[in-house]
């Protein structure tokens, strides 16, 4: 559950508003993919994921699609708006790659600055 938008913070003076949250909606193609790769070998990484996806991510999603479909995000004010509950989404989900991560016990990397890596 790693692209680079999910756990990042998105600069104020940075990034862009539709890439972030294509990237966002993203998750559920590569956790499909993952899910059709490993079949029962990641029967507990399915149990978060799909709860995380469905629970946590899909609200945002189809909020956000329908309000880019509107134009949203030409609009200065729903952008922050979006900017906003990205950064949330962003919050909950770093207490997933943590869960994650422990699961697969490898190094939880979300804290770091991309500076950093």
């Amino acid at each position: 559950m790693g692209n680079f938008i999910t756990t990042q913070c998105l600069q104020p003076d940075h990034g862009d508003e539709k890439a972030a949250l294509d990237s966002i909606y993203a998750l559920f193609g590569l956790t499909r993919e993952t899910l059709r790769q490993q079949g029962r070998h990641c029967n507990e990484f399915a149990k978060i994921a799909i709860v995380v996806l469905n629970q946590v991510v899909r609200p945002f999603t189809a909020k956000w699609h329908k309000e880019s479909l509107a134009g949203a995000f030409g609009i200065p004010a729903r952008c922050q708006e979006f900017r906003d509950e990205l950064s949330a989404l962003q919050q909950n989900l770093r207490k997933y790659t943590k869960m994650l991560a422990d699961m697969a016990d490898v190094e939880d990397l979300t804290g770091l600055s991309p500076t950093n890596l």
